[in-house]
């Protein structure tokens, strides 16, 4: 395929795309790759992708460099897992993204390529963080009560609803949960119900203080 064609064909996908040959520099970067980090066509073609994207793991570790492992597995033909990157944009802003990479041999050329599909995934980022924010909030209240006055006796809770308490006091998501208990979403909602209606609780937060405090999870 031409890079031409290739151009022609990303430009008229939603998520943000650009093209690097295996040394790393970008080939190709389309409109959506515009919007999202902030770089102008003109700008990012030619240049090398570590440059510009300057991708850190979730422990800040450095991703995006000269000597990607990412590109190194594309040039060997290897199979390249979707992932998670914090990428930096043109202003200078970190964003957290999901990068799917697809391996393109151009025979004619004798060229390889590594097409990159990327996400804005700020949004669920953002969640997951309130989230976990959210639960030390109750732990930090569950320390700071603990030994104060003496909890009633609660119903007890199956071994299900004490998994369920456990993954939401960790900061896990109802989708997260309900994924690693293969449960679906009227399911898990069906248990929080029952949670709560044992626990004399409202909400996912009281919840998990109430089983907290009673010794329950």
């Amino acid at each position: 395929m031409l890079e031409s064609e290739l151009h022609t064909l990303l430009e008229g996908t939603a998520d943000a795309a650009f093209v690097v040959d295996v040394n790393g520099f970008t080939r190709i970067w389309n409109r959506a790759a515009e919007r999202l980090f902030g770089y102008p066509s003109s700008q990012a073609a030619g240049s090398h992708c570590a440059d510009l994207i300057d991708g850190r793991d979730a422990l800040g570790s450095l991703v995006c460099r000269r000597d990607c492992t990412v590109l190194g597995w594309c040039a060997a033909g290897r199979e390249i897992p979707n992932f998670d990157l914090e990428a930096r944009t043109h202003s200078g802003s970190r964003i957290w993204v999901n990068v799917s990479i697809l391996p393109l041999h151009d025979r004619y050329a004798r060229r390889r390529y590594a097409i990159h599909l990327v996400r804005d995934i700020q949004p669920v980022k953002k969640r997951e963080e309130f989230c976990e924010r959210l639960m030390q909030a109750a732990q930090d209240l569950v320390a700071l009560r603990d030994g104060q006055e003496q909890a009633a006796p609660a119903v007890a809770l199956t071994d299900q609803e004490q998994r369920i308490l456990r993954s939401l006091a960790k900061g896990a998501s109802p989708a997260a949960i309900t994924a690693k208990l293969n449960i679906t979403s009227r399911t898990l909602r069906n248990h929080l119900y029952n949670i709560n209606r044992k626990l004399g609780t409202r909400s996912r937060l009281a919840a998990v203080v109430h089983a907290t405090q009673r010794g329950l999870i």
